[in-house]
């Protein structure tokens, strides 16, 4: 992505959510996040924003354009061919009918949604749409549709991460890789953690919480777990097979509340059963100087220093995630928060979506 691409006039810009729940609840998982942080980047470099998002939502600083219907099913609970298929009175169409009504008032719409719709409704709509695809590969359909859209609208299409786009088949060069960014204000570093672990996120197959509660057991140190229960029979499993782990279970909890207890701990831990797009809770535990252990698969692999600011290991293996958890002394948690600062600020953030929206104007032509 050229570096020295600078927009020549302020843009208006529509933000569309995910449909599979309302921005605070949890159920978007980071997208949630990713959206409040992109909007504040934008804003902060003088652009304006209007985000429209399911019944409900609320965003600290933000008014959100509310739409009510019914919400959309998850992708990962799905197989890779089931069909498409939308519920009556859908919510996800009824945001991107607001989206066709309104859209001359804007420069160009952001589709946050990992879902078929916005990306076959693209070539009806008189402005750019931006989309920032937030999972790897998991349908056949929506694969194939993104990577038409990626052919007959070139620059359009955004990835956190190589590792993720990697997963999808048939695309059209150029990719941007557009990673994510925090507002590092929010974050407290530590330099003096208690002998407790962390793990964070959707409580659900995909991301093999059980494998983090086995590093609790054999470390003997306790877990902290902090997210949203999106499959509780799962959650159940896990509470009956190990009756007697060190976990403590925390809820979903607010960025301020999350960080206070993530900062005291000696690491996180990412357990990812997929291949995940990106890993915002990685960038929130460097924020807070905590070292992160990963498996070495998909967007961790790309944030993390293995031996600098964590440990990348075999994906699966809970016997060498227990191993580097004995080698956290030698991580400096500075280095964590330095890398935060550096890779992950809501300024590089805002550069590097700046460069993308600018080389989708300049092809559309419309700069």
């Amino acid at each position: 992505m050229p570096d020295n691409l600078i927009p020549q006039r302020r843009f208006n810009l529509l933000f569309l959510s995910t449909p599979v729940g309302a921005i605070g609840s949890g159920l978007g998982g980071g997208v949630e996040l990713s959206i409040h942080n992109t909007a504040k980047a934008m804003i902060h470099r003088g652009h304006s924003v209007e985000i429209v998002a399911p019944s409900g939502s609320h965003l600290d600083g933000f008014s959100i354009t509310q739409i009510s219907g019914n919400l959309q099913i998850i992708a990962q609970s799905q197989e890779r061919s089931t069909p498409i298929n939308l519920p009556v009175n859908s919510v996800l169409a009824n945001m991107w009918e607001y989206a066709r009504q309104v859209e001359n008032k804007f420069d160009l719409i952001v589709n946050f949604a990992y879902d078929w719709l916005p990306f076959y409704l693209t070539p009806f709509f008189s402005i750019p749409i931006a989309h920032i695809v937030s999972m790897g590969s998991l349908s056949d359909a929506l694969d194939q549709t993104i990577a038409q859209i990626s052919h007959k609208f070139p620059h359009t299409i955004g990835f956190c991460t190589a590792s993720q786009a990697a997963t999808f088949p048939n695309l059209n060069s150029p990719l941007y890789y557009l990673s994510n960014g925090i507002d590092l204000s929010l974050y407290k570093f530590c330099s003096q953690p208690r002998q407790q672990l962390a793990w964070l996120g959707r409580i659900s197959p995909e991301k093999a919480l059980e494998d983090a509660v086995q590093v609790a057991i054999q470390t003997d140190m306790q877990l902290k777990i902090m997210g949203k229960i999106q499959d509780e029979s799962y959650w159940q499993q896990i509470c009956h097979k190990y009756p007697h782990a060190p976990i403590e279970y925390l809820g979903f909890l607010s960025t301020d509340k999350m960080q206070e207890i993530v900062r005291q701990c000696a690491a996180l831990i990412m357990t990812p059963r997929w291949v995940e797009a990106f890993g915002n809770v990685a960038i929130e535990a460097l924020a807070c100087g905590v070292p992160v252990i990963s498996y070495r698969r998909g967007g961790p692999s790309e944030i993390i220093k293995d031996g600098e600011t964590g440990f990348l290991v075999e994906p699966d293996n809970v016997y060498q995630l227990v191993n580097a958890v004995s080698k956290l002394n030698t991580i400096n948690r500075l280095n964590c928060r330095q890398q935060a600062e550096q890779e992950f600020s809501l300024d590089a953030l805002g550069t590097r979506f700046e460069s993308w929206f600018q080389a989708i104007f300049q092809y559309s032509g419309l700069l």
